[in-house]
C-alpha cells in the first residue's frame, strides 16, 4: 500500500475519462444508452428463468468482455489508448442486448476500480463499446450468415466491424462535444485518423479472437448457440467449411 501511495505509476487512460464530456452532453449519451440496458436487464431475467443453465454462459461472456476491454494500446497523436471490445463475441453468443448490458457492467467495473472511463462518461462509454459495439457486431454476423456466409468468416467480420464501430462512436462523441462550431467533421476525422493506427490491427485481431472463440464453440457446445445468430444447425464440419 506504501508503494502504491508514495511511489504512483502513471496509468494509460481508457475510454472516454471523467470530467472530458460538458455536463450536457453526458447526460444526453445517458439518455441514448439507457434504454437499451432496460430492454437487456429484462431479456436477461425472462431467459434466465425459463433456462437457469444460461447464468454460467452470462457470467463467462461478462468476464470475457472485462478482460478483452481492459488491455490498454497507447495512441500516440491522441495521448490515449485504443483496446479490443469484446462486445461483438457476446452479442454472437447472447444477443445485442444483453450484451450491452455486459459491456455495461465491465465498464462500471471499469471506472470504479481501474479508473478507465469515469461515471460522468458511463453513458457515452456504453453507447460506443456496449451498444454501438454489440449491435454493429451482431448485425455483421446476422446478415453474413443470412447471405450462406459460413460461421467463422462471418464471425471474424463481425469481431473487427464491430471493433472499428466502437472508436468510430467515440470519435462522434468526442467531436460532438468538443468540436468548435463548424468544425465537427474536422475534428471526427482527425479523431478517426489518430486512432487508425492501433485500431486497425487490434480490430483484425478482435475478428480472429472472435472466429476462433465461436468455431470452438460450435465444435464442442453448439447448444450454447442455440438462442444466438445462428440461421441454421450446423454440423461442426458445415461450420468451419
Amino acid at each position: 500500500m506504501a508503494l502504491f501511495v508514495f511511489a504512483p505509476k502513471p496509468v494509460l487512460a481508457m475510454h472516454i475519462a471523467e470530467g472530458i464530456l460538458p455536463a450536457g452532453w453526458a447526460i444526453g449519451w445517458y439518455a441514448v444508452a439507457i434504454p437499451f440496458l432496460i430492454i437487456g436487464v429484462r431479456m436477461i431475467s425472462k431467459k434466465t428463468q425459463q433456462n437457469r443453465k444460461l447464468i454460467p454462459l452470462l457470467g463467462l461472456a461478462g468476464a470475457a468482455v472485462f478482460l478483452i476491454s481492459v488491455f490498454p494500446v497507447p495512441v500516440p497523436v491522441a495521448g490515449t489508448t485504443s483496446h479490443p471490445a469484446g462486445t461483438p463475441l457476446a452479442a454472437i453468443l447472447l444477443g445485442p442486448f444483453i450484451a450491452a448490458v455486459l459491456g455495461a457492467i465491465a465498464l462500471l467495473f471499469q471506472a470504479l476500480f481501474l479508473s478507465h472511463g469515469g461515471l460522468s462518461t458511463w453513458g457515452a462509454n456504453i453507447l460506443s463499446m456496449a451498444v454501438v459495439g454489440s449491435f454493429v457486431g451482431f448485425g455483421v454476423f446476422f446478415v453474413l450468415r443470412k447471405t450462406g456466409v459460413s460461421l467463422m468468416p462471418a464471425a471474424f467480420a463481425a469481431g473487427v466491424l464491430g471493433d472499428w464501430a466502437t472508436y468510430a462512436m467515440t470519435s462522434f462523441e468526442l467531436a460532438s462535444a468538443l468540436a468548435a462550431p463548424g468544425g465537427f467533421w474536422q475534428m471526427w476525422g482527425s479523431l478517426v485518423a489518430a486512432f487508425a493506427p492501433t485500431q486497425l490491427p487490434l480490430g483484425f485481431l478482435e475478428g480472429l479472437f472472435t472466429a476462433g472463440v465461436v468455431g470452438a464453440i460450435q465444435q464442442r457446445r453448439p447448444d450454447l448457440l442455440a438462442g444466438g445468430l445462428l440461421a441454421r444447425k450446423q454440423t461442426a464440419e458445415e461450420a468451419i467449411r
